[in-house]
């Protein structure tokens, strides 16, 4: 939504990962007052993000891919996060990306949400992985720490009575 007109400007498709960083460099959009030309919207030129949608100050800072020569690199590699395949370092499959949550003010995604295989998805529900976790990013998957198992307690239960006289 644009401030200057109070009206929509464009619509958002895709977001621009960087998969050294994980940081949304910026998002692709839909223009909407050309015939559907896809621009790309820049980090810096969010001013907010409401219920409503993303607000920008108007519709001349939605830019070309060609005319961002600093983020071509980023763009070229096309990175895509959702349906990422997601295993541990001992290469266990724990299933593929379907969400992530972002640091609105520095744009980083912070936590990964990773939904089991349908069949695996019986006995328990979707993962959720914080950044720290993550080892390495490929093109084809992400490879993320062990997660903890839950320990099986060997309890004893000890049964003390008191004696009173």
């Amino acid at each position: 939504m644009s401030l200057r007109t109070g009206t929509q400007v464009a619509t958002t498709a895709s977001a621009i990962i960087n998969p050294d960083n994980l940081k949304i460099e910026g998002l692709y959009v839909v223009d909407g007052l050309s015939k559907g030309q896809q621009l790309i919207l820049l980090n810096q030129d969010v001013r907010d993000i409401i219920a409503q949608g993303i607000v920008i100050n108007d519709h001349d800072v939605l830019v070309a891919a060609s005319d961002l020569i600093r983020l071509k690199e980023v763009i070229d590699i096309g990175f895509e996060l959702f349906g990422k395949q997601v295993v541990t370092e001992n290469k266990t499959k724990l299933g593929k990306v379907t969400d992530f949550a972002t640091d609105t003010s520095s744009m980083y995604i912070q936590k990964l949400y990773v939904a089991k295989s349908k069949f695996k998805s019986f006995s328990s529900g979707s993962l959720s992985i914080d950044r720290s976790q993550i080892i390495e990013i490929t093109n084809s998957k992400i490879v993320v720490k062990e997660p903890l198992q839950p320990e099986r307690a060997n309890l004893r239960a000890t049964v003390t009575s008191a004696v009173t006289n």
